[in-house]
């Protein structure tokens, strides 16, 4: 059997994190397995969807690094043909018209209620003769459901659900408007993609059962469920916004990396050992539904972006240069001269240690940047009272010297002068720090020297000299 999965988002708001997990489990199942994924957006609900969404959607998706076959397919362009299959349903008499009004179906509502009945729908128009119907009234089409035995899913994930047909009523298939519902729509799309996997919420379980009831009485083979379980918390709660539940590009903007946050959706719900970095070739090679887990994953932030650092410090330095310069230009609202691009290799390895996201690689790579006369920190501005400008003299005298200007030769100059001013070396690296990097905190004064060069160490140190 050929394997084909969908990811089918609504396009109501962003790539939401839940719903880029199960895309990347939709993704990974299908290369494991040498398929294909597809793609369609479940744009029924008109008023709520968006073409800003839509976009949304596929940027967030090549973000992640998820690709897919096809053009993307709109559900509400197969309208037609989901109306289509709703009367051949009805012609084949396994549906029918039901002419209940809102009204009526408000008041069965309450009445059962009232009689402690169940108030799904009673079935009233399921035998009765349309002939009876009020000359005006607009029908639906209604699912003649089997009434009696039992509908079973076999899911990969949950193991087999089992559902009374004598607990589900008839399901609306089409509108009075003639627009499909959504419970349609998803079969016929499904079936007419040939979609052999569908992986997907387990919130859509119940929905999974009442769906192979329309596949049964159209003879259409189902595909094979498999119902992955919710992201909560780290504090257990259903996942919202404060946990972290952000759109995709929210997250890039965090200065999340892709292969990071591929990772981190991969073990959420999914595991392999107790392997916890695991790439995207590795990935594809162990992933299967068998070790999906069915208790909800807890979304941590802190545990993403310490992965994430993970992947900063071991990514290709050309790579993290190129990503650490478009972050940087952004910030700075400008491209970066020849000068500060050719810093960048120079100061990444010292800079990239403690830094969990880009913005914070960024951050600490600013000085690199900074135009003189520096904005000072609070705590570096005091670092530059009292003898401090007449040891930056002197430091400005021993640097100005310097004919080969590396680490090595830096670090003989700089603690000769302590020794000759009978300093310890900190007392002379905390003026020079906050001279040269505006901060406090910085790397090595040794190495922030060798990557500013000469000229802007001179500069910036002669900004606050005696």
């Amino acid at each position: 059997m050929s394997v084909i999965t969908r990811f089918a988002p609504s396009p109501t708001g962003f790539l939401h994190i839940g719903g880029a997990r199960t895309a990347l489990f939709n993704w990974l199942f299908a290369k494991h397995h040498g398929g294909e994924m597809l793609l369609r957006i479940e744009d029924t609900d008109r008023a709520r969807s968006t073409d800003a969404a839509v976009t949304a959607i596929h940027e967030g998706l090549l973000w992640l690094g998820l690709d897919w076959q096809g053009d993307p397919i709109s559900q509400f362009a197969r309208a037609d043909r989901h109306a289509e299959v709703a009367n051949q349903l009805l012609a084949d008499g396994n549906a029918y018209k039901c002419y209940c009004t809102p009204a009526e179906l408000a008041e069965m509502r309450e009445t059962a209620r009232a009689e402690g009945r169940s108030t799904r729908y009673d079935g009233r128009w399921r035998d009765r003769d349309p002939a009876e119907a009020p000359s005006d009234a607009l029908p639906v089409i209604r699912l003649k459901a089997p009434q009696s035995g039992a509908t079973t899913v076999n899911d990969l994930v949950q193991g087999p659900v089992t559902v009374q047909n004598s607990e589900m009523d008839d399901m609306v298939l089409l509108r009075a408007d003639g627009t499909p519902t959504y419970m349609l729509a998803v079969v016929v799309d499904d079936h007419d993609m040939a979609v052999s996997h569908v992986i997907r919420g387990d919130d859509h379980l119940t929905n999974a059962v009442r769906q192979r009831q329309i596949y049964d009485l159209m003879g259409w083979d189902a595909p094979i469920f498999a119902h992955i379980p919710l992201i909560h918390g780290a504090d257990g709660a259903k996942l919202s916004k404060r946990h972290g539940a952000l759109g995709v590009e929210a997250y890039a903007e965090m200065g999340i990396l892709p292969s990071a946050l591929r990772n981190y959706l991969l073990r959420l719900g999914w595991s392999h050992g107790d392997e916890e970095i695991i790439d995207t070739d590795q990935a594809i090679a162990w992933f299967d539904l068998d070790a999906v887990g069915k208790s909800a994953a807890r979304f941590d932030i802190p545990r993403l972006e310490s992965l994430n650092s993970h992947y900063i410090r071991t990514m290709d330095a050309g790579e993290l240069c190129t990503l650490l310069a478009a972050q940087l230009a952004q910030v700075a609202n400008r491209d970066l001269t020849e000068t500060e691009l050719a810093r960048l290799p120079l100061a990444l390895d010292a800079l990239k240690e403690r830094a969990k996201t880009l913005v914070e690689l960024a951050d600490k790579a600013g000085f690199l940047l900074d135009t003189r006369p520096l904005a000072m920190e609070e705590k570096a501005a005091g670092l530059l009272t009292g003898d401090a400008p007449a040891l930056l003299s002197r430091a400005h005298g021993v640097l100005s010297a310097v004919e080969d200007w590396n680490v090595e030769v830096l670090t003989e100059a700089i603690r000769n002068l302590a020794e000759a001013e009978d300093l310890k070396l900190g007392k002379l690296a905390q003026p020079l720090r906050a001279a040269l990097t505006g901060r406090n905190a910085s790397p090595g004064i040794f190495d922030v020297l060798f990557f500013l060069g000469q000229k802007e160490c001179l500069d910036r140190i002669a900004d606050h000299m005696a």
